[in-house]
């Protein structure tokens, strides 16, 4: 078997094969030792124009001919591999799939909604945001970031932690923890800035942050294929349509449209700085 090329993203790996498959090419699908995707295949003949293909592929991986491959395919590979993670505890893969930071922000918003249960509300107001412009409030600077933390209700935290935790692990991962810090405290930070012009400081939530994590992944996940970041078109325009909705009071519900903007620019911007850095 020759190999044609290693990548991080098992989706996209699976989705090249299955382009291959339509064009008459068998290739191979396997995990190094890294847990990363190679493409392999034993068809010499056709070994120039599948490298030709793969090196097409990395330029816009997200292109309809790849994703058309994948919905007709009837024999994919990737559910074989990598056999024993299938056989892990529930809680080990919750595990696994983050890192310290993705964890730690998690475990920290479930441990603050969990004194706003039981009617402790000293960490509610610790961490609520400030009004910046008064000078004296310069020593409660962590407030710029902090209403990320908060959450008012079930299903607000729950929506927001499962995309913290999909995300977030992915970027911690693939990328590093430093990565993710850089994110959190851009995207918590300045969004709340812009929400709290717009509407005051009665907010909070990871909701921002996450918008910057979903414009970090659909930035360098185009322009950038080879980070190994991919959030399937239907995930982001699912999104933007949740953004444009809270914009127009579609919701029913209070929404920090403010913090959800900024956080979708500041992730679309560094995603952006990061994709002209060589890899």
């Amino acid at each position: 078997m020759t190999v044609i090329g290693i990548l991080a993203n098992g989706r996209m790996a699976q989705a090249f094969v299955d382009y291959m498959m339509g064009q008459g090419v068998t290739c191979r699908l396997s995990q190094n030792e890294q847990d990363d995707f190679v493409i392999s295949t034993n068809e010499i003949t056709k070994l120039s124009y599948t490298q030709q293909q793969f090196q097409e592929f990395l330029q816009n991986p997200q292109d309809n001919k790849y994703l058309a491959a994948s919905w007709h395919s009837a024999n994919p590979q990737i559910s074989t591999t990598n056999n024993h993670h299938a056989n892990l505890s529930l809680v080990t893969d919750f595990i696994m799939h983050a890192g310290p930071v993705t964890l730690a922000i998690f475990f920290i918003c479930v441990f603050v909604y969990l004194t706003k249960l039981i009617n402790v509300v000293s960490l509610y107001n610790l961490f609520s945001f400030f009004n910046p412009l008064i000078l004296d409030n310069i020593s409660h600077i962590w407030r710029l970031f902090t209403p990320a933390l908060l959450h008012f209700s079930a299903l607000h935290i729950i929506f927001n932690l499962l995309w913290w935790w999909y995300l977030g692990g992915q970027i911690e991962q693939k990328l590093s923890s430093t990565k993710l810090v850089v994110l959190f405290v851009l995207a918590s930070s300045l969004p709340n800035l812009l929400q709290y012009f717009m509407t005051g400081p009665a907010f909070g939530g990871l909701s921002g942050v996450v918008y910057a994590l979903v414009g970090y992944f659909w930035i360098l996940g185009r322009y950038k294929p080879q980070s190994g970041l991919f959030l399937p078109p239907p995930y982001i325009a699912f999104m933007l349509l949740w953004l444009v909705a809270g914009f127009f009071d579609l919701l029913g519900v209070p929404v920090a449209n403010g913090a959800h903007l900024g956080g979708l620019l500041v992730g679309c911007g560094l995603a952006w700085i990061d994709s002209k850095q060589p890899s």
